[in-house]
């Protein structure tokens, strides 16, 4: 009977040097999350050399959002979509509301109100010219003592980076250290590419607004917060660190937008 019960617990337990990455997997085309994958469709790379995925676990997890608001002269054309996603809140779940100039002011902390989180981003002043790695710097570094879920920044913004004292890799490895995920959402592609990489590389997703308006009628809120919610834990073999040379791969047809956050 001990040897079955001993049999059944190392069944269930990850190999000794095991690794857990957190993993958003979308589709590009529509935005859609993609929930039936196995283990066997992915594949990681620790600096290119591949390490074994043992199990691959689709996750939907409550959330702890931080939604960070540009204010720039042009950031006023987020704020309805910044609405939308504060009406996607489930029970349990908490939003804070960062304003994101020169600095980043915290004009409301995490609550699951709605009515004090519409109150809040209607407070918000535009007209600055927002520095917005600085503002995702200071947000993940000091924004979510006391969070008990999934740690998110939604970071609503005209699409532009005023320009500022951190850069792309220092948000990132704050990120990384934070277990922090991050999803710009934007109107312009001016700086796509560097949306697209801190979401890459923090498990996040990024999402053109215009992109969005093309694909579907359905408003981005819900959309977005879809692919906010699911995810999958992956179970590797090893440790990996939590630099940014772990990269994961889909065996699918279709293009896919597919990100990575290595857990500690």
């Amino acid at each position: 009977m001990r040897r079955a019960v001993l049999a059944i617990l190392l069944a269930v337990l990850p190999a000794a040097g095991a690794t857990k990455v957190l993993v958003t997997v979308v589709q590009q085309k529509s935005g859609q999350p993609v929930t039936d994958l196995k283990a066997a469709d992915f594949t990681l790379l620790d600096d290119r050399t591949p390490r074994r995925v043992e199990a691959a676990e689709f996750v939907s997890d409550p959330l702890d959002v931080m939604l960070l608001v540009d204010t720039s002269v042009v950031g006023e054309m987020v704020q309805p979509v910044a609405q939308n996603l504060i009406e996607q809140l489930q029970p349990k779940e908490q939003m804070a509301i960062v304003a994101v100039h020169s600095a980043a002011d915290l004009i409301q902390e995490f609550t699951s109100s709605r009515q004090l989180l519409g109150q809040a981003l209607a407070r918000i002043k535009y007209g600055n010219t927002p520095r917005l790695l600085d503002g995702l710097y200071a947000s993940i570094e000091d924004g979510f003592g006391g969070t008990a879920f999934r740690r998110v920044v939604i970071l609503a913004t005209a699409g532009m980076e005023g320009g500022g004292r951190v850069n792309e890799r220092d948000v990132i490895r704050l990120a990384r250290r934070n277990g922090v995920s991050i999803f710009p959402v934007y109107v312009t592609g001016y700086d796509r590419s560097m949306f697209e990489n801190l979401a890459r590389q923090t498990g996040g997703a990024s999402f053109n607004l215009r992109d969005m308006k093309r694909a579907s009628e359905e408003p981005p809120g819900p959309r977005i917060l879809r692919v906010l919610r699911s995810h999958y834990t992956l179970t590797v073999t090893g440790n990996l660190g939590l630099g940014e040379k772990v990269k994961v791969e889909v065996k699918r047809p279709e293009k896919l937008f597919i990100s990575a956050l290595p857990l500690e």
